[in-house]
């Protein structure tokens, strides 16, 4: 294996530095990026009788605030509900973006990886033919093989390059699809939240640490257009709009006698 990167040229030791780099970030972001620690199945479902009820307790709304990034969102929506229901869409919006980012930790570096990976490999073998050249031009020597020789060499950069990038630009697509997965399944889980907490009635965050014993009541209102304009409620919202109006509001003329 030495031997390879010896004969490879100079170049090829960042093309190894390179290939530690890639496969770090793969095996780092496999352990991470996995559904059931991100956007663990039916956690909106599993509180919402908690929220039906109208109190939840400050160990709870902690608890699911350190579950996972998806039990961070929700606990931001709980949190800030006392503000309206479009101030709490609001909070959630951002606190979104900032766990969206999160998880697109390293993805930028394994695809800077994938692409420069192939340019390295591409100037070691050029370097490498126009060293064979000038060893030809200096010394007088015609011999084709140590020429074809020099040029093999040269082209294990290439190869090298390839090996780099083909995995690293792989794991870069899939890992960057399986966040915009969990975007929209974080996306609909926080749009079952709304609705939840749009049916509770005046949910309250009680501090059971045993400090003092105080409460914080959590007012949601009763407001659907707000809902309707959520982010997280588009779907729902759209079907919501389909639906034919239960009443006319046209005035009914009294009958003639």
């Amino acid at each position: 294996m030495w031997e390879l990167i010896k004969a490879g040229g100079w170049l090829m030791f960042p093309l190894v530095i390179c290939s530690i780099a890639a496969l770090a970030i793969i095996i780092e972001r496999g352990i991470r990026l996995q559904h059931r620690k991100i956007a663990p199945s039916g956690l909106v479902q599993s509180i919402a009788s908690t929220l039906h009820q109208g109190r939840i307790t400050t160990n709870q709304l902690s608890e699911l605030q350190h579950s996972s990034p998806l039990g961070d969102l929700l606990a931001t929506g709980i949190q800030h509900a006392g503000g309206g229901l479009e101030y709490m869409t609001l909070q959630m919006q951002n606190r979104a973006s900032t766990l969206i980012h999160r998880l697109e930790k390293n993805l930028n570096l394994l695809g800077t990886i994938g692409n420069i990976a192939p340019l390295l490999g591409l100037l070691g073998t050029v370097i490498g033919i126009i060293e064979s050249f000038l060893a030809v031009n200096v010394g007088g020597n015609t011999d084709p093989a140590l020429l074809a020789a020099g040029i093999s060499q040269a082209l294990m950069s290439t190869a090298a390059g390839m090996v780099v990038a083909i995995p690293a630009l792989i794991a870069y697509r899939h890992y960057q699809r399986k966040v915009a997965d969990l975007s929209v399944e974080m996306e609909e889980q926080a749009g079952i939240l709304l609705y939840i907490m749009h049916g509770a009635k005046h949910p309250t965050v009680i501090d059971d640490s045993g400090a003092h014993g105080s409460s914080e009541s959590v007012h949601v209102p009763h407001t659907s257009s707000i809902i309707s304009n959520s982010v997280f409620a588009q779907k729902t919202a759209q079907k919501s709009a389909s639906t034919p109006a239960s009443s006319s509001n046209s005035p009914v003329k009294p009958s003639q006698p």
